[in-house]
């Protein structure tokens, strides 16, 4: 199945929103790591840091604007950003909106409360406070990386999302497909395998930022 399926199935299934303010995506450039000023300078969970690419204006609240323009500076095409923010915005505003905070159409994030919208059927290399699990992170390679130990192939992955899989978890089962395709299909290497180590940089964000400097170069 193509990842815009998937991502549009899932939109469907959590009942998201049926519009987007799209506003200047297309020439958005990587907030500075080097701004210590703002609220990035505070200790990070692991968690944190993985979703804090996108918060394009570095105020710890991820916009369902800023979702579309972090996924387009990694060079997602423009159908499947629209489709990816409203799948990830729509998902996790409920769940990190602060108590007392209304509803907003444009669906936004807060960083802080991050943790609170972690999903099942996953990896758990992030913990119930989104800090790494080194652990967990090593049996993703331990139990399915059988061609290459320290890299995916795509049916290995699809064997890692399969027995993960909680029963009736629709909304995790989504969760964790889309990211890992989407990742797959941004990061996999030139003989079709997801290294070790990119899999790795993307729990930080980390690798996030490097993708995006690589969509650059090559748009300009």
């Amino acid at each position: 199945m193509r990842l815009h399926i998937i991502l549009l199935s899932t939109f469907i299934l959590l009942c998201v929103l049926s519009a987007i303010p799209l506003g200047q995506a297309d020439g958005a450039t990587p907030p500075s790591k080097n701004d210590t000023a703002h609220w990035k300078s505070a200790n990070l969970t692991a968690l944190q840091m993985h979703v804090a690419f996108f918060d394009r204006d570095n105020d710890g609240i991820i916009y369902i604007e800023e979702t579309y323009q972090g996924l387009r500076a990694l060079g997602v095409d423009a159908a499947l950003a629209v489709a990816g923010s409203l799948f990830v915005n729509g998902g996790l505003n409920s769940p990190t909106r602060p108590p007392g905070t209304g509803t907003s159409p444009s669906l936004p994030i807060y960083i802080s409360n991050i943790s609170k919208g972690k999903h099942g059927s996953d990896t758990d290399a992030y913990d119930s406070d989104g800090k790494f699990v080194p652990e967990k992170f090593e049996q993703i390679f331990t139990k399915y990386a059988k061609t290459n130990p320290n890299a995916l192939s795509s049916q290995e992955l699809d064997d890692m999302l399969q027995a993960n899989q909680e029963p009736g978890d629709v909304k995790g089962c989504a969760g964790s497909t889309a990211e890992w395709k989407l990742l797959y299909s941004l990061a996999k290497d030139k003989d079709g395998f997801l290294q070790k180590d990119t899999v790795k940089s993307v729990y930080d964000g980390s690798l996030f930022y490097k993708l995006a400097q690589n969509t650059q170069k090559t748009r300009s």
